[in-house]
């Protein structure tokens, strides 16, 4: 059999079940098999090599599980910072989600980098020490990432509030 057939064979018979177990870890189909396609691509990258090892199929569902379970801690984190601005109360979540629409817009707006200092300083109440650690940068660069992104959050409010009114 030659190496194509063998990956082929082996995505064949194993992606389901990657999905599966991706699942009930993220408790979300779509999800899953986004993760469980990321999976098995780094497995065809790596194929030359891995398909020499006795069980291939778990190297693919090891990643697929670290990919998960990574994807899960992102997602709860994020969860955990968003609760700090949502109110408790179910039927204060539209008003409050209102009243903070706009701020929400122009964080969706910042750059991917400056939407994660934001994120750490506001959010996660993290100080620039540990900012920096995150992002892997100075303090200094972590300091000044945050001062851009706030004077860009500035405008974009300034924006914002000009097209409303």
């Amino acid at each position: 059999m030659d190496r194509e057939e063998e990956f082929r064979d082996l995505f064949t018979d194993e992606y389901p079940q990657v999905v599966r177990s991706v699942f009930f870890i993220l408790q979300d189909e779509g999800h899953a098999q986004e993760i469980a396609q990321d999976a098995f691509m780094q497995l065809l990258r790596h194929w030359g090599k891995v398909r020499d090892y006795d069980q291939p199929a778990l190297w693919v569902r090891r990643v697929a599980i670290r990919l998960a379970v990574r994807s899960a801690q992102r997602e709860r984190r994020i969860n955990d910072a968003m609760s700090r601005i949502r109110p408790d109360s179910a039927a204060d979540v539209s008003a409050r989600v209102e009243q903070h629409s706009d701020v929400l817009a122009a964080i969706a707006r910042l750059t991917p980098k400056e939407r994660a200092v934001v994120v750490l300083f506001y959010f996660e109440d993290r100080p620039t020490s540990e900012i920096a650690q995150l992002l892997d940068c100075s303090e200094n660069a972590a300091a000044v990432r945050l001062t851009r992104a706030r004077q860009r959050m500035a405008g974009l409010m300034r924006e914002v509030s000009v097209d409303v009114g």
